[in-house]
């Protein structure tokens, strides 16, 4: 059984920093794409980065690039996303997902086969 885990989520000042954790198991980690998706109340998921299962490569939505680091331990099949400089808009639930996929990782939603449950990340003004 799948399972993938996120932790690290908390309530930060603007400018502040947060590392997000993703454990998983049940899978094939290293064969699996992974990435990171946030959604705030009333919107709809969106991209914010993902790696490749080998880790050497990495894609950001325009909006975190230059301040979030995706990575990834696969001996610890763990998933991390560091974010620093925090804004208020980074306010979201923050989803884990991983990808059966030894390819380009996806960027849509839909190109993911397993999700977490989420951890809140909140960044007050």
């Amino acid at each position: 059984q799948v399972q993938l885990v996120e932790s690290g989520g908390g309530l930060v000042q603007a400018g502040g920093s947060l590392r997000l954790s993703c454990a998983a198991s049940g899978m094939p980690f290293s064969s699996c794409a992974m990435g990171w998706f946030r959604q705030d109340r009333g919107k709809e998921r969106e991209f914010v980065a993902a790696i490749s299962g080998s880790g050497s490569c990495t894609y950001y939505a325009d909006s975190v690039k230059g301040r979030f680091t995706i990575s990834r331990d696969n001996a610890k099949n763990v998933v991390y996303l560091r974010m620093n400089n925090l804004k208020p808009e980074d306010t979201a639930v923050y989803y884990c997902a991983a990808a059966i996929n030894l390819g380009r990782p996806p960027v849509e939603t839909y190109g993911y086969d397993y999700w977490g449950q989420g951890t809140q990340v909140t960044v007050s003004s």
